[in-house]
């Protein structure tokens, strides 16, 4: 059984946890022959896995990934009907979080929606922008939801990486203000070391 260290998140959501940080430690070891740093980064057990599965396009670590969080979820018991997901920050043919999502909807007998929450205009990758207070203004009505079919239900929103918690805060409140929804719960699977 892998290893993690559940972390409590806060925001607008009656209840959000993260299954640990994302990395250890990094520290500087050189360039490589391109002139870039290179750095030996020590990972959580999770944070390896979604590493694996992000960069690396390894999807064979799906099932750990996923058994970690239905296990967790279990334990945790919130009071959900669906799987809300994050919009994706950019196309790409493979989508980690709607992959990871889906499977772990599988696994817990509960729907997936994956377009419920529509990017509703361009934003900049919020990694390159470190100011909390930046990030809300850029997503300010950066999303939509589809239609009013989550009235009354539980919704655990997911996403794959926390880093400020500013987006799944945007979709939160665009969620409890408009979609008429019972709760919102938070849930990512790893997160930064800073909450930058």
């Amino acid at each position: 059984m892998m290893k993690i260290n559940p972390i409590r998140i806060p925001g607008p959501w009656r209840n959000g946890y993260v299954l640990d940080y994302h990395t250890l430690s990094s520290e500087r070891i050189g360039y490589d022959e391109y002139g870039h740093p290179e750095f030996d980064t020590k990972r959580s057990e999770i944070g390896e896995l979604l590493y694996q599965l992000k960069y690396r396009n390894d999807q064979s670590v799906i099932s750990p990934i996923v058994e970690a969080a239905a296990t967790f979820l279990r334990q945790w018991n919130p009071a959900i009907d669906v799987i809300v997901t994050v919009p994706p920050t950019r196309a790409r043919p493979f989508q980690p979080v709607i992959a990871v999502a889906n499977a772990l909807g599988e696994r817990l007998a509960i729907s997936v929606r994956h377009e419920y929450v529509i990017k509703s205009k361009t934003t900049p990758e919020l990694k390159d922008v470190y100011d909390y207070s930046t990030r809300l203004t850029l997503l300010e009505d950066a999303f939509c939801i589809k239609d009013q079919s989550l009235t009354g239900k539980g919704v655990l929103l997911f996403d794959d990486l926390y880093r400020s918690g500013a987006t799944l805060a945007a979709i939160a409140n665009l969620l409890n203000a408009q979609a008429g929804v019972a709760a919102v719960y938070a849930f990512a699977l790893t997160r930064t070391r800073s909450a930058s």
